[in-house]
């Protein structure tokens, strides 16, 4: 039987990046139906947006004059030079802040939507001005309506960018995004023919953005006459054309399965997935609903669904942090934890985001995840191994070049990070727990499967010194089980 403690860490993982060290004593007595309506509620408020413009970046903007209007071909070699590494600088920067955010925010179901989102609509642009605000068109709507995402998402300079639209113009239209809204972004492969590309790119034509993000419509570029999409005929624009993508309930099935597996379990339940998205298609893709049902279920609590995910390396990290309040002198090592682990925030390998799953984990991988939490508690380096750049091995490498040619990559190299942990609120949790339940209670709170390693061996690994060294060290041995990696 699932105890309601491990119902609710469950449930902390799934819509959020995990438990706090504060939330543990809570977790044992409150209803997950009462949780989760705190999680909510705690998400609701409309979120600032987050800015990694730094001084420098802001004051070479203000020399370059009024952006407005402007294309990246009206700056000369050497401003483009310069925008380029400031845009990298200050997105890193953004990286930083929105790491904070997972960690820090109360607002944990719209930061992980974020998350999702991000990977849905996976866009890599090096214009600071189109990432700041994806992410913050991203945040606004995470917990909305997908239809007010996609299509303010499909108009921001960033997915214009990333996906040619600028270069869509009548007479030579360019079938990019036509093609990875359908594929990617809404009905998925094999629901949309060829012609249905073509006729879409037509309509999509004189879309456009300037340099700073804002959405630009050429009408001169635009192709007046009629198309036919998924048997709609008419002389349709872009926003039509999305909006007939949300009239397929293929469309709603396709975005429910991908949300199940973010949220559930990776190994789909068809039917619930069928029930949720007709749900979800006849509240007019209103993602509260969607999230009502599936974190409302009980099935959503069965043992099949507990620790049946591989945790991203963003929730690796923010699930850490989060359990163990830290102050990270270095902030940026965690940028090298992502490169190295294959989800670098705002690097996507390609259109189709994070293949997430088993693909997070090869040899060289999982033996770093292993290592990480005892590299954080003894401030431990870290070594920078680039991976292949290719799909399967999402973008590392590409990513490494990137940060060479930036001039950045030497900050990171053998870098150790230099992190104060602070653990009065997780001790707390086991102040009336008696010595020799110290190990199973800590295996409780940190695990969501049982692990298979021996106490002994643990113990091996342990200070036993004293009762709060044996707490922090055994719970440091824990997250380094293979088990943790799981949530």
């Amino acid at each position: 039987m699932v105890s309601n403690q491990l119902k609710n860490q469950h449930l902390r993982w799934r819509a959020g990046f995990g438990p706090t060290g504060a939330d543990l004593s809570a977790l044992a007595t409150i209803s997950s139906g009462s949780l989760f309506r705190q999680i909510w509620q705690n998400s609701m408020k409309t979120p600032a947006m987050l800015n990694g413009m730094d001084e420098e970046t802001r004051e070479m903007i203000a020399e370059m004059g009024d952006m407005q209007g402007m294309k990246r071909k009206d700056l000369s070699p050497d401003q483009k030079k310069d925008f380029g590494k400031a845009s990298y600088r200050c997105t890193r920067n953004l990286n930083l802040a929105w790491m904070n955010e997972m960690v820090d925010s109360p607002a944990q179901l719209r930061e992980k939507m974020s998350l999702f989102w991000h990977g849905h609509f996976a866009t890599r642009v090096d214009n600071i001005f189109f990432t700041q605000s994806l992410l913050d068109i991203i945040r606004r709507n995470a917990l909305g309506n997908f239809g007010d995402l996609l299509h303010a998402l499909s108009k921001s300079g960033a997915m214009i960018n990333f996906l040619n639209s600028n270069q869509n113009k009548k007479d030579h239209p360019n079938e990019n995004f036509a093609r990875e809204v359908m594929e990617l972004f809404t009905l998925g492969r094999g629901n949309y023919t060829e012609t249905d590309v073509k006729e879409a790119a037509r309509a999509f034509t004189g879309w456009g953005a300037d340099l700073q993000g804002n959405f630009v419509f050429r009408s001169n570029q635009h192709d007046t006459r009629d198309k036919t999409v998924l048997g709609r005929s008419g002389n349709f624009d872009g926003d039509d054309v999305l909006n007939i993508l949300l009239e397929q309930k293929q469309t709603a099935r396709f975005v429910t399965r991908k949300i199940y597996r973010f949220l559930v379990n990776e190994q789909p339940d068809e039917a619930k997935v069928d029930w949720l998205a007709g749900r979800f298609y006849k509240n007019n893709y209103e993602i509260k609903p969607l999230m009502e049902d599936i974190f409302l279920g009980d099935w959503f609590y069965e043992e099949k669904n507990i620790g049946s995910r591989i945790k991203s390396p963003v929730e690796l990290i923010a699930g850490i942090r989060r359990m163990i309040p830290m102050k990270i002198a270095n902030e940026e090592s965690q940028l090298q934890v992502q490169a190295v682990l294959g989800q670098t925030l705002f690097f996507p390998p390609n259109v189709a985001g994070w293949p997430g799953g088993m693909n997070w984990i090869d040899s060289s991988s999982l033996m770093f995840r292993l290592r990480l939490p005892e590299i954080i508690y003894a401030s431990g380096e870290i070594d920078l191994t680039a991976k292949p750049d290719d799909d399967i091995q999402m973008g590392r490498r590409e990513l490494m070049e990137y940060q060479i040619s930036m001039g950045e990559l030497h900050k990171y190299a053998a870098q150790m990070i230099r992190a104060e942990l602070f653990w009065p609120d997780y001790l707390k949790r086991f102040e009336q727990t008696k010595k020799e339940d110290l190990l199973s209670e800590i295996g409780k709170t940190i695990l969501q499967v049982p692990t298979g390693i021996k106490e002994s061996t643990i113990k091996s690994f342990m200070d036993v010194s004293g009762r709060e060294s044996f707490i922090k060290t055994a719970t440091i041995q824990l997250m380094s089980t293979p088990e943790y990696q799981l949530c």
